[in-house]
């Protein structure tokens, strides 16, 4: 029976795709995952792989036409058996380390990338804990995978040894995609030189010093062999009169997409007049000796991500940022008086989080605005607090979201941004914990800032940024004294919050603050 192939989930809010190119025709054979054609959205460009092996049996929605998420692509006759050798993916081609183990005990389990979160589509192989001809117990961890906010660990199914990797570290990989193989019983042996782990040996070409941070695989010698550029890239290439070597693949294995030539093409041109850049001119000894001791670093998908969110919202909203300062004092003599029997009581300690997180839901009632988000050509309020709290962990900045904050008392506040702080800090959280905030906290103080401005963390429309509490010199009734003060700042999206609404928000936190009986009495 025929496999088919559909258009895949296109993103949120994208109804429709333009088929681009297709990089097989009816009649060619085809691979499980091998590109079969490539869609074009409005925003990104999609490549479709093949989800089985087979023939390509019939192209149903030829180049140019405009298909909808689901519609039919393409149908696979699928073949029989699994055909010569060389008609396999090579990472179906079994080593004779598998084949060996095989022989012993006669089972193989695949080791699959597990279940990675809601809209979570593919992560990379961050690092293997364990190499072919290794013996693994159930349940021992294999390797550990990073999607764009969270790591991941894969535990073996089954114990027995590790017969072959057929995913390196370094490598993009989807949801429910085979890793490995485990031949379930057998015994330890070594992986034969040369062979063992030819997927160690790829992933040391990957991250070799060479590639740079974000940089794709080398595209040089047999590595570039095996890519091919999007035909539309060529096309675009060929047009825009753009080398190819000025352009830097970010698809598939290091492929060059449409857009990436469109955002090569668009870069400022040297002067005509320039002289050519000399062509791999080696280092002064100064340079030779500094770059001796760098050390170079694939960025994480993690960073990668908080990169591109921070760098859209700067793009995206028209942001602006109001500041006001805040007398500590009353919550500082607030929490001392009370932080004992506090503990005591909630088995659980006071901190300065929950008067702000109160504070802001206080204010956000009287100015909604600041917790509303542009949908489209619609502004969506919320009459919820989900307020993200932002955390700094070894690996990057997240932002947990403790749900309806606005209904929680000072003891569940404190008890919710503790478990996830920890949870955050151990690489615990899972999607589910990190999305659908409404408003966010940020408290650089923390680390020493005395001022900042904060970066929105999209679609929200506004961010609050705390800041170190520092004694200063203040007027009050008319006489110098000392204060613990502390800067805050809003950032917030002009495009929905006027400036009225925004200093109007941060006067409401600041009173709150400054005489924590408002809270109670909701003044």
């Amino acid at each position: 029976m025929p496999v088919e192939v559909r258009v895949p989930t296109l993103g949120e809010s994208v109804s429709e795709a333009t088929v681009a190119t297709w990089f097989r025709k009816p009649g060619d054979r085809v691979a499980v995952d091998e590109m079969l054609c490539e869609l074009e959205t409005d925003k990104v460009t999609v490549e479709v792989p093949s989800p089985a092996d087979g023939q390509l049996a019939e192209i149903a929605a030829p180049e140019g036409a405009v298909v909808a998420p689901g519609a039919l692509l393409a149908r696979i006759a699928e073949t029989g058996n699994a055909g010569p050798e060389e008609m396999l993916p090579k990472s179906d081609t079994k080593t004779k380390t598998q084949e060996g183990l095989e022989k012993m005990s006669g089972k193989s389990v695949d080791v699959m990338v597990p279940t990675l979160g809601e809209s979570v589509t593919e992560a990379t192989v961050a690092t293997w804990f364990k190499k072919v001809g290794d013996a693994v117990a159930q349940d021992e961890m294999l390797c550990e995978l990073e999607t764009d906010k969270v790591s991941v660990e894969v535990p073996s199914p089954a114990a027995g040894v590790l017969a072959e990797i057929l995913a390196p570290e370094g490598e993009t990989v989807e949801a429910n995609a085979r890793l490995a193989v485990i031949t379930e019983g057998a015994a330890a042996t070594a992986a034969p030189a040369g062979e063992g782990d030819k997927a160690g040996s790829k992933a040391a070409r990957v991250a070799s010093p060479g590639a740079g941070p974000e940089t794709p695989r080398p595209r040089a010698g047999d590595e570039r062999a095996d890519i091919e550029d999007a035909p539309s890239a060529k096309k675009a290439m060929a047009e825009a009169g753009v080398s190819r070597d000025a352009v830097t693949g970010t698809g598939r294995d290091g492929r060059v997409m449409k857009e990436d030539v469109a955002r090569a093409g668009s870069a400022p041109a040297a002067p005509a007049s320039a002289p050519p850049p000399a062509a791999a001119a080696p280092r002064s000894p100064s340079n030779a000796e500094d770059a001796a001791r760098e050390e170079r670093v694939k960025m994480t998908r993690l960073r990668a991500t908080i990169a591109r969110r921070l760098k859209d919202a700067q793009n995206t909203a028209a942001m602006l940022t109001t500041y006001n300062e805040v007398d500590m004092k009353a919550i500082m003599d607030l929490r001392n008086a009370y932080k004992d029997q506090f503990e005591k009581k909630h088995k659980v300690k006071l901190g300065f989080m929950s008067f702000f997180v109160k504070a802001c839901c206080h204010a956000l009632k009287e100015v909604p605005e600041v917790n509303a988000e542009i949908d489209g050509g619609d502004v969506v309020y919320k009459h919820f607090v989900h307020m993200g709290v932002a955390v700094g962990t070894p690996n990057g900045l997240v932002v947990p979201v403790v749900r309806d904050a606005d209904q929680l008392g000072f003891a569940e506040i404190e008890k919710q941004i503790g478990e996830l702080g920890l949870r955050a800090r151990d690489g615990k959280l899972t999607m589910a914990e990190m999305q659908g905030g409404t408003f966010t906290i940020s408290n650089g103080g923390v680390y020493g800032s005395l001022m900042s401005s904060p970066i929105l963390n999209p679609p929200q429309s506004g961010i609050l940024g705390m800041h170190k509490i520092q004694e200063r010199p203040v007027v009050v009734n008319g006489e110098i004294v000392i204060r613990p003060m502390m800067y805050l700042a809003l950032s917030y999206d002009h495009r929905i919050v006027d400036g009225k609404g925004a200093v109007t928000f941060l006067v409401r936190v600041k009173e709150a603050l400054e005489d924590p009986r408002r809270l109670l009495m909701d003044l």
